[in-house]
């Protein structure tokens, strides 16, 4: 769920720093969210044998996605895993499975009553295939086993090799790089002053191999980079996945699972005070003792405490609830982390903290005000839900530890935000109007959930299946919290989320989500970017979450709560969009032997809310598509001379990141322009003659030329690194790239001579970025230390022909520079000015010669923008923003606004307004001539190439 409320340096930027987002298509973040993986033309499933039962063929895949209604006798084996495998094997002609004893590695299995269900990894060369998980259902009655069903995806047409040229050492390197440049991007941090040390404490460890699903499969480095983004204080979490041939990051996404926007076992041992440790059970174990605690509502609980042997005081940790193995006690325990920053508790144990403690077994207000009591408190009742209801021994199914971290707080001393990374729940101080997360119960199940569904189902936390992973985590979160407060699940306020946060304002006020809010996916799903939210994983999840809360309120809390968790724990796998969560449920609810008039219940629960097959196809644009599903991250289009030119990676895998060029009156046909040579071709530019692009392999990355005419590929420059953007100007070519430690910098050459190059920043001191060339200049941004710590940060052009340079403007201190456009007349960028209490920013224009300063939009108001990209024709400007809100919503999302490139924010009719009244992220703006942009456009849920010759203005 989205953060009602940040710190000051966080809340401006809100929209941009919630990490990628999108099992929906495993190839890009730019390439967007419609379902677990982009659909690929050029895998038609073979049609399957007649067979007893129901069989849905799956997608990309000749293995079936669902098999039900069967009763056949497995091969008799020793465990369940090998009793499965051998199964599958046996039957080649209906699963397609070549060898599945060799490929299918144990994933998880768990027994109730007699009934096994049997999660399996796929392995393609001993590499495991991320969301390759294929799941067999058995009853065990006396040794026999009979399997009823199967479901999941095994993706038959993978055939790449598993020989790895990149490095592990390189690939922690290239992921530790993507996550700084997009940091970046997103921040301008190159063009901060202050400090050399800019660059954010990023740190990158290497999972393993992976093979990515896509065509006939990627072999990747899988790498978690962590650490601190140091311009909003936000934890920073990035699962990474670094083509292991070309050293190129090809999916990514956020590995923290927060209640609002913004892999370690919880009981892991640990041998440094302070910390979670194991505790043998053939030494003395302590006692429990009764507590108690007052909670934030006011209400006093009984807290299951422990006096400990150490300090003597009395600490929140409860041995009572999980059973204890032959070797170790298991605890459900909160801790103190008042006085720690959020960046420091994300994804790792933080130094120093301990259990939260009081003198005697009744706690005072102390561990009221830090949120410590209810989270504790919470934590139990959430335990005991799962295990009550549905059998579960704590979050793993195992008895897995539980640790929660009460009174984190951001830059600012407040923090609004709850979330589970893997290892444990995070709970910050909340500020003036928001109590600490703790306070409300579904705040602790939201969280607590997201552990079960990590050690269940495993959706990867983007795009669908990410917001049906939040959906979830919102669902068991309010059942648990109905079912304390003994709130009927027709109580209109029974789909509130986190309503009982708020210091004075009335619960739906107050509530960040609710799951009555009557979203349905072709009225209000939003094609989000990566960048934005995960791809939508809390903005969308009130779709799916709503279907869900539509038939708990009709067929009942008992039985739809049956039917969910088994859904989630027996059918669900990680890339599961919500067409094959629909079909989850359903399956799930069929072989609990529902009735068939329920069964049409939850089908119309999901239909109400637009949630069918094929329900991408009904969301409506109002722009023209050029060029179709992108699929690509961190790269957009450029135009010029009645050209456009984008990279693009197609669906079968045969092409990483290719350039095409097209017509932008969309006339005739796309242009391949890039080798398909296995590297990583992007950030194109062309100015209707040329297109200059850059390629990225193992061994760095070249800056690349070929005519549109036709000829050779010419290599201009060879480098480290590049990370856009790219110019051409018919022989100007000017480009930034960074060189070790991500000290920015900007260089122009000769397209005809590329040895006759010319380079600014790149230094400890001097840093340029932000480059753009048109009419035989080139304009940039840079940062210059004067003395000492002072630093002067400027916008400067520069004639090509003569080689002057003029700065056209100083930026005053507390401020950021970021993104240039050019024309014939005028230059024009962003500003952001963090001097006061909330940033700002605006899109000033100058002449050339730096005389006519002028902002096309003001820094406050209800006009005000928060703009990310500019781009500029001769007689418009366009700049991609979005309107500062302290939610994420489509209206504040990025758009595309256009201006006067010679008008002044106090000049009527400056203002062109809204480029396209498109729903979802529009980035990656490029001017045409006039009013003309294309840009990528991610309405539809996945990213498309698009057009438009002239503003729409008005979105009402």
């Amino acid at each position: 769920m989205r953060h009602p409320r940040q710190s000051r340096r966080a809340r401006g930027r809100r929209a941009r720093l919630s990490g990628i987002s999108g099992a929906a298509a495993l190839i890009s973040a730019a390439a967007l969210v419609v379902s677990a993986l982009p659909a690929d033309a050029a895998t038609v499933p073979t049609p399957l044998p007649p067979s007893p039962g129901e069989v849905v063929q799956g997608q990309r895949t000749d293995t079936p996605a669902l098999v039900q209604g069967i009763r056949e006798q497995a091969p008799a084996a020793a465990t369940p895993e090998n009793a499965a495998r051998t199964y599958l094997n046996a039957k080649q002609d209906r699963y397609r499975i070549t060898n599945a004893p060799r490929d299918l590695t144990p994933a998880g299995t768990t027994v109730t009553d007699g009934h096994e269900t049997v999660r399996l990894q796929q392995k393609h060369h001993g590499i495991p295939v991320l969301g390759g998980e294929y799941i067999v259902r058995m009853q065990n009655k006396d040794g026999t086993r009979t399997v009823t069903g199967t479901s999941g995806k095994y993706f038959t047409a993978l055939h790449t090799d598993t020989t790895a040229e990149v490095t592990e050492t390189l690939a922690v390197e290239r992921a530790v790089e993507a996550v700084l440049a997009e940091l970046n991007r997103q921040n301008w941090t190159s063009s901060r002053g202050g400090t050399e040390e800019d660059t954010p404490p990023l740190k990158g460890i290497a999972r393993g191999l992976v093979v990515l699903p896509r065509g006939p499969g990627v072999l990747t480095h899988h790498i978690t980079v962590h650490g601190t983004d140091p311009a909003s204080g936000e934890p920073v979490v990035r699962e990474i996945y670094i083509d292991a041939h070309a050293g190129y990051p090809v999916f990514q996404y956020s590995g923290i699972q927060t209640f609002g926007t913004p892999v370690t076992s919880a009981g892991k041992s640990r041998t440094a005070a302070g910390k979670p440790a194991a505790s043998s059970v053939r030494q003395r174990t302590p006692v429990a003792e009764q507590g108690t605690g007052v909670k934030l509502d006011g209400t006093s609980v009984a807290l299951e405490v422990e006096q400990d042997a150490s300090s003597g005081l009395y600490v929140l940790r409860d041995r009572t609830r999980i059973p204890a193995d032959e070797y170790t006690t298991k605890v459900l325990s909160t801790w103190d982390a008042r006085g720690k920053l959020v960046g420091d508790v994300s994804g790792g144990w933080p130094d120093g903290i301990k259990e939260f403690g009081s003198p005697t077994p009744a706690f005072g207000a102390e561990a009221t005000d830090a949120g410590a009591v209810d989270a504790h408190w919470a934590a139990g009742q959430v335990y005991d839900y799962f295990r009550d209801e549905h059998g579960r021994n704590s979050l793993d199914g195992h008895g897995t530890s539980i640790n929660s971290l009460v009174g984190v707080t951001g830059y600012s001393g407040t923090y609004v935000n709850a979330f589970w990374d893997g290892q444990k729940m995070v709970y910050g101080i909340g500020d003036e109007e928001y109590r600490p997360l703790s306070a409300a119960v579904d705040v602790a199940g939201h969280e607590m959930t997201h552990g079960v569904i990590e050690r269940s189902a495993r959706l990867v936390y983007a795009g669908q299946s990410g917001a049906m992973n939040e959906a979830i985590a919102d669902y068991f979160g309010n059942t648990i919290e109905a079912k304390v407060h003994g709130t009927s699940a027709t109580d209109p306020d029974s789909g509130l989320v986190g309503e009982r946060l708020c210091r004075t304002k009335a619960p739906r006020e107050c509530a960040l989500r609710d799951l009555n809010d009557g979203r349905t996916t072709t009225r209000s799903f939003i094609g989000f970017d990566f960048i934005n939210d995960n791809g939508g994983v809390h903005q969308n999840s009130t779709i799916f979450g709503g279907a869900l809360w539509d038939a708990r309120e009709d067929l009942g809390p008992d039985l739809t709560d049956r039917i969910v968790y088994k859904a989630l724990t027996e059918y669900l796998t990680p890339l599961d969009g919500f067409t094959e969560g629909r079909a989850a449920v359903l399956a799930a609810a069929k072989d609990l032997g529902v009735k068939s008039a329920d069964q049409k219940t939850l089908q119309r629960a999901f239909t109400a809310h637009g949630i069918v097959p094929g329900w991408e196809l009904a969301i409506g644009s109002d722009s023209d598509v050029l060029l179709g599903r992108i699929n690509t991250t961190g790269t957009g289009p450029d135009a010029g001379g009645g050209w456009w030119a984008v990279s693009k990676s197609n669906e079968d895998g045969s092409e990483p990141y290719s350039v095409w060029a097209g017509r932008t009156d969309g006339k005739g046909q796309p242009k391949l322009i890039s080798p398909n040579d296995g590297r990583y071709h992007d950030n194109p530019a062309t100015d209707g003659k040329t297109v200059v692009w850059t390629a990225h392999g193992v061994d760095g990355v070249d800056l690349l030329a070929r005519p549109l005419a036709g000829g050779p590929v010419k290599i201009l420059w060879h480098g480290r690194s590049a990370s856009g953007p790219v110019s051409v100007d018919g022989d100007v070519v000017a480009f930034d790239h960074a060189n070790i430690g991500g000290r920015a910098a900007v260089s122009y050459l000769s397209l005809k001579d590329p040895q006759n190059i010319h380079n600014f920043g790149g230094g400890t001191y001097q840093r340029s970025h932000s480059s753009s060339a048109n009419h035989g200049k080139v304009a940039y941004q840079s940062r210059n230390r004067v003395r000492g710590v002072t630093y002067a940060l400027t916008t400067n052009v520069i004639d090509v022909a003569t080689g002057v340079k003029t700065v056209v403007q100083q930026a005053p201190d507390e401020t950021t520079l970021g993104p240039t456009a050019i024309n014939g007349t005028r230059v024009f960028w962003l500003l952001e000015d963090w001097s006061g209490e909330n940033d700002t920013i605006v899109l000033r224009s100058a002449a050339l010669d730096g005389s006519g300063v002028v902002d096309l939009t003001p820094a406050t108001g209800p006009d005000a923008l928060y703009g990310r990209s500019v781009t500029a024709s001769e007689t418009a400007v366009t700049v991609g923003a979005y309107v500062p809100d302290d939610e994420i919503r489509n209206e504040s999302l990025p758009k595309l606004y256009q201006f006067d490139a010679n008008g002044s924010v106090d000049e009527p009719g400056t203002s062109k307004g809204r480029v396209s009244c498109n729903r979802g992220t529009q980035t990656w703006g490029a001017a045409v001539d006039g009013s003309q942009v294309v840009w990528l456009d991610s309405t539809t849920g996945t990213t498309n190439l698009v057009t438009r010759t002239r503003p729409t203005g008005r979105c009402d």
